[in-house]
């Protein structure tokens, strides 16, 4: 008997190809995207869970307020993980870490820059993190001196194979060798940080207290540690041992500011974690939410088109129920019958959805960033998951005709008591306004982050990033200065400049300043030459830029309008006293020569910190060259001569600023083409369900169209007719739906320091297009409905 239904169910679904289609169609997509956005979400959430130990590992952060400005370091005072071994007994072990900059290694007669790829740390590493030795032992791979381990993709790109314990590296940035004492597997593309080579830390130093490093310190926690517990213990260990140090701590509290320890797990680093500092790119926890909000919504929107389309198109099974219980069959199997064709469409649906989601997942690579693939484990959660909601979604599809219409009696159905249709359908109704509703609130919302997105591109940031060359490793010449020189002779360059401080991101440093001898502020300190302000077109509010004629400017400082007003100086700073704690009671002396406008050189999530310029040459310098040429290329290649002429061996490597710039904001960028292709999606599921809906009503209405042209009735009338009540339900969404995408939005977009507040015309295009579409999408089988010959729906009257 059950394959006697099954049977029914297929040539059921056969009869009707073109509702069919459309089912499995929708329902297909939306899986499909769902599938795609819960593989991101997988992987988002799995970053650093490769280590066996990461319950029980969390990195210490810093946080630090100055008169009023609070900063967040994801580094820590460099005696903290010695005084967390000695002191604490929840600490089984603690390691400091930091970015080793500007690496660049010979092979053969070439130099290979890694930077970015390597780190130095302490031998305790490997009894913290889960780090798979090839070879070498973990327990004494870092403890010589000049001692690396390097990742086995390393060994075999200098040396062609993996063995290589023994083996060493020149390091060109201070012609050291390092022995490589241990070969260990690539690190997992799902870790906070990413290293290739791990450099021996042996000499640390003993540090300050007051001074946060560009030291990373992670601890392992003993199994059944009290984190909160500990976590306590950290403010009181910073006080103790910033009371005893040369800085005058008491007079810093004094006025509401402190330095506070804290603890972030490793797992939520990746996610949770947008600190000064941090040693790798981390996501973002609300894109995750703001996606899986999407997977749902999406996957609601396939199931709701499953269920009125099912809903819809049941009402004509009625007869059949009603013949099919005088012939005997019982109300279980009829149940049966239609769960069967519902479960049927959904199976085939899914399976056409992993497809699509395997075809597909090359291209979401691309705009995500991502190297996601199905592997095997990965089928282990996803097989058991598609056929959960095969089965939900099949039996909520098919509930209404299962259970509502298997009720009926056989004499009300035969007769004709059973009303059709699309009047007096409320379940759809109801599912239809909801699924705009979605829709909407997808469309404003895409529209909300494109804005956003376009007035990042576009703000004046202080600052004129284009048409700048950056030139990175120009630091590790004997004489960066002649280069710099000869660079600005040539033919469309305008000016030149030695820095690593870029407003576009590099090397940052936070010292303490006053206006006097009784309060400090804690502020950025750059260093730069007299180029630096010309060359990133920068606007002097006040006084006057660094001069290199002018022996004096070695203690100016140029300083932005921000820390002008912390300092008090905000009416008339020039010629005014600017102390640099050093120590103490040690403060240097400088003068306040300059106020710069106040430009933005962190994401615009955050305010403009105080800034104080010093004229000191910058041992990590990048040369930045601002150029005006319609031959781009040749000048590129002029300036890669004088490259060649003083570094012979090294590769030419440089940047434009502007797509530095465009990297602060790239995952922005990515989630915004990814939001706005899964809403474009989200809108074609929806048009699809109306669709078929619209021609469901039609068909319904094909006697009383007929008559009304008989009548005399127009096409527009026609067409107006039986696209009123599905224009009021749009309309309904639209009243729905808008209140809440602003509220959503606006809270999203509180998360950026400088915003563009939602617009109004962003609703107005929102209920516009949304109209647009929907009418568009119903005058389809409208105008085919109201064109049809009367005669034909007439003649068997």
């Amino acid at each position: 008997m059950i394959r006697s239904y099954l049977k029914i169910a297929v040539r059921t679904l056969l009869k009707n190809k073109g509702f069919t289609f459309i089912n499995i169609l929708g329902l297909a997509l939306g899986l499909a995207i769902c599938l795609l956005i819960i593989f991101y979400v997988t992987d988002e959430l799995s970053y650093d869970r490769y280590n066996t130990k990461y319950e029980r590992i969390y990195r210490v952060n810093t946080d630090l307020k100055s008169n009023g400005t609070t900063l967040f370091f994801a580094g820590s005072p460099i005696p903290l993980a010695d005084a967390l071994m000695s002191e604490f007994p929840e600490v089984e072990k603690a390691v400091r870490i930091t970015p080793s900059l500007n690496i660049r290694f010979k092979k053969g007669n070439e130099i290979v820059s890694e930077d970015g790829a390597a780190f130095y740390c302490e031998a305790s590493v490997f009894d913290i993190f889960t780090f798979p030795m090839l070879s070498g032992d973990p327990k004494t791979a870092l403890t010589e001196p000049n001692a690396i381990v390097i990742t086995e993709s390393m060994a075999k790109k200098y040396f062609n194979r993996t063995n290589v314990v023994g083996e060493t590296l020149f390091l060109v940035t201070d012609s050291s060798v390092h022995k490589i004492t241990g070969v260990m597997r690539d690190m997992p593309l799902q870790s906070h940080f990413k290293a290739n080579f791990l450099f021996a830390a042996n000499a640390v130093g003993k540090g300050k207290w007051n001074s946060i490093s560009a030291f990373k310190t992670y601890v392992l926690l003993k199994p059944g540690a009290d984190r909160k517990r500990f976590e306590a213990k950290l403010d009181l260990l910073m006080d103790r041992n910033l009371a005893k140090s040369d800085f005058d701590y008491k007079k810093f509290k004094s006025n509401s500011n402190y330095f506070k320890l804290g603890l972030i797990p490793l797992k939520d680093i990746h996610l949770q974690s947008n600190r000064q500092g941090e040693i790798g790119t981390n996501g973002n926890i609300q894109y995750i939410y703001i996606f899986s909000v999407v997977a749902i919504f999406i996957l609601l929107l396939a199931c709701i088109n499953f269920m009125n389309l099912s809903t819809a198109r049941s009402a004509n099974r009625a007869r059949e129920v009603g013949v099919r219980k005088v012939l005997g069959s019982s109300r279980k199997h009829l149940i049966f019958q239609f769960l069967a064709e519902s479960l049927i469409v959904t199976f085939v649906a899914a399976f056409i959805a992993v497809l699509a989601a395997w075809a597909l997942l090359p291209l979401f690579n691309h705009f995500s960033n991502k190297e996601l693939i199905i592997t095997f484990q990965t089928l282990r959660w996803l097989l058991p998951a598609l056929l959960i909601i095969v089965i939900v979604v099949g039996i909520l599809a098919g509930s209404y005709p299962a259970f509502f219409l298997s009720a009926f009696q056989p004499v009300d159905v035969l007769k004709g008591k059973l009303s059709a249709g699309f009047k007096g359908g409320a379940l759809r109704s109801t599912l239809v306004v909801f699924q705009f509703s979605i829709s909407i609130f997808l469309i404003i919302g895409t529209l909300v982050i494109y804005n956003q997105l376009h007035y990042i591109q576009n703000k004046d940031l202080g600052f004129n990033r284009s048409q700048v060359l950056t030139i990175n490793s120009v630091n590790t010449l004997d004489n960066p200065q002649i280069l710099k020189q000869e660079i600005k002779q040539l033919p469309g360059v305008i000016n030149a400049t030695l820095t690593s401080y870029l407003p576009v991101g590099g090397y940052r440093t936070i010292g303490f300043v006053s206006a006097d001898q009784k309060s400090s502020q804690s502020t950025q300190l750059w260093k730069v030459d007299e180029d630096y302000l010309n060359t990133m077109s920068m606007e002097l509010k006040k006084g006057r830029g660094f001069s290199a004629l002018l022996k004096t400017d070695s203690t100016g400082v140029i300083i932005n309008e921000t820390a002008a007003k912390i300092l008090g100086y905000a009416n008339d700073p020039i010629n005014k006293p600017l102390l640099k704690w050093v120590e103490k009671d040690v403060k240097k002396k400088y003068t306040i020569i300059g106020v710069v406008k106040d430009f933005n050189f962190s994401s615009l999530r955050d305010n403009v910190e105080p800034l104080v310029m010093v004229m000191e040459n910058d041992w990590l310098a990048r040369l930045s060259v601002r150029v005006n040429t319609r031959n781009l290329p040749a000048l590129l290649a002029q300036i890669e001569d004088k490259w060649k002429t003083v570094a012979p061996h090294e590769h030419f490597e440089y940047s434009f600023m502007d797509a530095d710039f465009d990297t602060l904001y790239r995952t922005e960028q990515r989630m915004g083409n990814l939001f706005i292709a899964f809403t474009t999606l989200a809108i074609i599921i929806a048009c699809l369900g109306l669709f078929s809906l619209a021609a469901y009503a039609a068909e319904q209405r094909n006697k009383e169209i007929g008559i009304r042209k008989v009548l005399g009735a127009g096409v527009s009338t026609l067409v107006a007719m039986l696209s009123k009540d599905f224009i009021k339900l749009v309309f309904i969404s639209i009243i729905i739906a808008t209140p809440l995408a602003w509220l959503v939005m606006n809270k999203w977009l509180q998360g950026y320091a400088y915003r563009q507040n939602i617009q109004w015309w962003v609703f107005v295009v929102t209920a516009l297009a949304t109209v647009v579409i929907a009418f568009v999408t119903i005058s389809f089988q409208s105008v085919k409905a109201a064109m049809a010959n009367p005669v034909e729906s007439l003649k068997n009257e």
